[in-house]
This record gives structure tokens, C-alpha cells and sequence, in this order.
């Protein structure tokens, strides 16, 4: 098989694919097109289920939408990290809670660990999939949830042969569960991941996922 031209993050996160993306800029918390319908949990009541302050980082946040519908329900010392390349298009105030953060999530580190994290159809738009979800899970609570769209046929060798389905078994053996027909990752249980991969380089042209949209092809050795 052809080797695909792979690109830079740099060149990647210019691309249009990713730059111009709008999966998940007006997704809210509740209703038909919200987090609660696409990851089968309302964050919200998962949050306030939790003994103190709790904490949510959302990762491909787009508008915060969903953050910034959640914040004035939680307790007052809650903490809401949004995290986004592009960040709001139409800056508003935030609530106290919440921290909006304009940067690539491919280099972005917290100062803290969270109850919950999301990505809501964000890893599609990025290049090195698995390395992200790596460095999540350590960002997880003892106890937390993490929850995160994946796209398996998105993963690739660097030759353009399919990996998604050893990336997935990789996933598993590290502690993650993958729903395929939600395309859901879920990890209970913040750890330290050492996933058999090194990433390569990505495809920004590698054509539509399964949810009908561009995305990114990602690809390892």
C-alpha cells in the first residue's frame, strides 16, 4: 500500500478540515443535539453527584456551550476547564466556574486533575489520537470519568493499512471500554497509559468519518 503525504501539527491545525470544523461549536448540555444525547450521561447530574467541588474538562469545547450551561447548577467553587482550538467565536462572559481556554489540545497540559472529562467528536480533528488519550486518562481523577468519541477506521500504520482494530484492543487492555455504536470510549479511574504506538503524522484529507463530516486520519508505527 501507498504511503499517504502526512502532515505537521502545525500544518494540520491550519488545514481546513480542522480549522473551519463545526461539529461541536453549538452543541448544548441537554435536547436533541447536546452531550447528553451523544454520550448517553447528562454531565451535569453526573457532576452533582459528587461529594464537594466537582470538576469538569472539556476537551474540543467549541461555544462551552454545554459548560456554560452547567455552571450556574453546580456548587460555586465548581471548576470548568473548556479547552479549544478556536475557542468562542462570539466571546461572552464567562461564569466564575468556568475557564475558557483558547489552545491545541495536542500540547495543552492541566495544573490539575478532573471528575470528568469529554470529547465530544473532537478527536477526529486531531492528529495524534492516542497520544491524547493517554495523557487524559492521567489527567483523570482517582475516581473520575473520562468519555470520548473514537473513530477506529480513523487509526492507520503508516503506510495507510488499517490499525484500529489493534488500537482498540490496546485501548481495552489499558482499561477502556469502546462502545462501537456509539463510537464511545469510556475509562473509569484516572492512570498512567503506555499505548504500543508511535504516532507519525496525520491526513487531513483522509475524507468523511462516520458521522458523514471531514476528519483526520492518524497514523503510526
Amino acid at each position: 500500500m501507498t504511503e499517504r503525504a502526512l502532515v505537521s501539527l502545525t500544518a494540520l491545525e491550519r488545514s481546513s478540515v480542522v480549522a473551519n470544523n463545526t461539529m461541536n461549536r453549538e452543541r448544548g448540555l441537554t435536547g436533541v443535539n447536546s452531550y447528553a444525547r451523544e454520550l448517553g450521561l447528562d454531565p451535569l447530574t453526573w457532576l452533582s453527584a459528587r461529594p464537594g467541588a466537582p470538576s469538569w474538562l472539556d476537551l474540543c469545547s467549541g461555544e462551552g456551550r454545554a459548560l456554560r450551561e452547567a455552571a450556574p447548577a453546580l456548587p460555586a467553587d465548581a471548576v470548568l476547564t473548556a479547552v479549544d482550538l478556536v475557542g468562542p467565536l462570539v466571546p461572552l462572559p464567562a461564569p466564575p466556574a468556568l475557564e475558557e481556554v483558547v489552545a491545541s489540545v495536542s500540547v495543552w497540559e492541566p495544573t490539575r486533575r478532573y471528575d470528568l472529562i469529554t470529547c465530544v467528536h473532537g478527536l477526529h480533528y486531531v492528529g495524534d489520537q492516542l497520544g491524547l488519550l493517554a495523557r487524559a486518562a492521567s489527567w483523570l481523577a482517582e475516581d473520575g470519568l473520562l468519555l470520548a468519541h473514537f473513530d477506529p477506521d480513523s487509526i492507520r500504520r503508516a503506510d495507510g493499512s488499517a490499525a484500529g482494530r489493534a488500537a482498540v484492543a490496546a485501548l481495552r487492555a489499558a482499561g477502556f471500554t469502546y462502545d462501537a455504536r456509539r463510537h464511545l470510549l469510556t475509562l473509569h479511574g484516572g492512570r498512567t497509559i503506555d499505548l504500543p504506538f508511535t504516532y507519525v503524522g496525520a491526513d487531513p484529507i483522509a475524507g468523511p468519518n462516520y458521522t458523514g463530516q471531514p476528519a483526520v486520519g492518524s497514523h503510526y508505527t
